[in-house]
């Protein structure tokens, strides 16, 4: 069975598409709504989201956890952020490959932002059946299709609750 490469989601979040933007353009705020990802640490210089930004993730599975090596692809503010994940490992990630792209799109909507979220299996050389096997091991039976379309449904929540719950400070309207 040739396996799903791409799951989006979006949501409305109370606030202007730049507020959005530099929220979720920061790595290290991320582990603020994700449900995996427990924050990240800049490599070099730290001025706001550009593209060719390098940022390590630490993740957080049950009892797994894991470090990976991000570049930033895109970063137009109050439109577009986007990273791509090419390095992994328990404390450090180190083994270099392609692994997926995160994509997050902002477009003003009636009373805010919609803000689409998207996961992309970066794993193209990858045969079907081996990925839906490592796939089905590392989710405890879905694929990283299925899986990624509960996290990117949480990670818009929490982003939604959080914003919409932060002080008003005239960047953002309610």
């Amino acid at each position: 069975m040739p396996r799903t490469m791409s799951v989006s989601d979006s949501i409305v979040v109370l606030a202007e598409p730049l507020f959005v933007y530099e929220q979720l353009s920061d790595p290290t705020e991320m582990g603020r709504w994700s449900p995996e990802n427990r924050g990240a640490r800049v490599l070099g210089e730290r001025r706001g989201a550009y593209v060719g930004m390098v940022f390590e993730g630490r993740n957080k599975r049950g009892a797994l956890r894991w470090s990976t090596r991000c570049t930033v692809t895109a970063a137009d503010p109050g439109e577009r952020f986007a990273f791509r994940v090419h390095a992994i490992g328990a404390k450090r990630p180190r083994l270099p490959g392609a692994i997926a792209t995160w994509e997050y799109r902002f477009e003003a909507a009636a009373g805010g932002t919609r803000v689409t979220e998207t996961w992309t299996d970066d794993r193209r050389a990858w045969p079907d059946f081996l990925a839906n096997a490592f796939d089905r091991a590392a989710t405890r039976g879905h694929t990283f299709a299925e899986f990624q379309r509960g996290n990117i449904r949480s990670t818009l929540q929490r982003l939604k609750a959080v914003l919409e719950a932060a002080p008003s400070d005239g960047s953002r309207p309610l």
